[in-house]
């Protein structure tokens, strides 16, 4: 019976490959300068140093006219560097951020060289009478040159040190989520163990389902903390948990599905359901003699997804309720690191003797 088991393991884990979604991670420190958000900050910024450059020139008559051409010469050098960083991101993305970082630096000041000489021909074929010399061009070649490579340099060294920092909070949210994701209260694992043995002998075929499903909730709990899984994914590992605690409260514990207008293909944190069922059954079922009823409902409105989990509530359950809330607290704060804002955990209690838990979050897709 064990060889048979461990060959199910296997091919279970074979059929669940390539299940879940793992976010695409981007290494390179640069930004995206495609984005409209870029580029409006690469105009603003642009336009502050045409600013400060034209303010620099005290003794100008035409302080207004300069200012207008510095700004025109500056916003195009930006939006120009701005698109050139763009269109080399596939291939700066290959590199290591050091040696990305070298070549951005290059192209920056080769985009100010080519500027630069553009500027001078214009004026050149433009104005018939002015007859500017090699020397007026070297000089504002290298003062446009030297000034590149101040702003690049520092522009470059911003984004490093912020793609770092971001980089180390992301590491510790990680680290977070990974140890709320890996906790399972010790508890469920005696009395699953428990009801297994005693059903070794009269019931071997449901023992072995038990403990494939046990498997099963072990393998997700292990699982890494950045990956994504479909919600009907999700929805089958609370089934099989709930298979097993079934076995355990008999018919005590009722469960009352209302999930079919949920889209089966978004992509929600893994173990964010099973741990809320888990505590409804703590809280709620196993101080009642009687048992009770869990019922899971679920809605998509627009693009946000709905769940609820409703259980009863007996007189000594508000003490452990308001006693242990580690679980609210761990798919609250892995709502927050996934989705931000928009990935929300409230309780209501509607009675004294109902406890509701509502979810919010977003439709997220495998494609999107």
């Amino acid at each position: 019976m064990y060889s048979e088991m461990r060959a199910l393991l296997s091919l279970n884990d074979k059929k669940k490959t390539g299940a879940a979604v793992k976010p695409v991670t981007d290494e390179l420190f640069l930004p995206n300068f495609c984005g409209v958000r870029m580029v409006l900050a690469l105009m603003v910024i642009a336009q502050l140093l045409a600013f400060v450059l034209a303010l620099g020139q005290m003794g100008s008559d035409n302080r207004w006219k300069d200012l207008s051409l510095i700004s025109l010469f500056i916003q195009w050098t930006a939006l120009s560097g701005g698109a050139v960083l763009c269109f080399s991101r596939p291939w700066l993305r290959k590199l290591p951020n050091i040696q990305a970082g070298l070549l951005s630096y290059f192209l920056l000041l080769a985009v100010t060289a080519v500027m630069s000489e553009a500027v001078f021909w214009i004026i050149q074929s433009t104005a018939m009478d002015v007859l500017l010399s090699r020397d007026w061009y070297y000089g504002f070649l290298l003062r446009n040159l030297a000034i590149s490579a101040i702003v690049s340099a520092v522009a470059l060294r911003y984004f490093y040190v912020q793609h770092q920092w971001k980089r180390n909070i992301e590491s510790e949210t990680q680290a977070r989520i990974q140890a709320l994701q890996s906790r399972i209260r010790p508890h469920f694992l005696f009395n699953s163990l428990n009801s297994i043995a005693s059903l070794t002998r009269s019931h071997p075929h449901q023992a072995e389902a038990a403990v494939m499903d046990l498997a099963d909730l072990f393998r997700g709990s292990l699982r890494e903390a950045r990956l994504r899984v479909p919600l009907s994914e999700e929805i089958e590992l609370c089934h099989k948990y709930l298979r097993i605690e079934k076995l355990r409260l008999g018919e005590r514990l009722s469960l009352r599905w209302e999930t079919g207008e949920l889209p089966q293909d978004a992509l929600l944190p893994a173990l964010t359901l099973q741990p809320l069922l888990e505590n409804a059954i703590y809280h709620g079922i196993e101080p009642l003699a009687s048992g009770g009823e869990i019922v899971i409902s679920g809605t998509l409105r627009q693009t946000t997804i709905h769940v609820s989990i409703s259980n009863p509530l007996g007189v000594e359950a508000a003490g452990r309720l308001t006693g242990n809330r580690m679980a609210l607290d761990n798919v609250r704060q892995r709502l927050q690191a996934f989705y931000g804002e928009r990935g929300e955990l409230a309780v209501e209690n509607v009675s004294p003797q109902l406890h509701v838990v509502h979810l919010r979050f977003p439709y997220l897709r495998k494609e999107s």
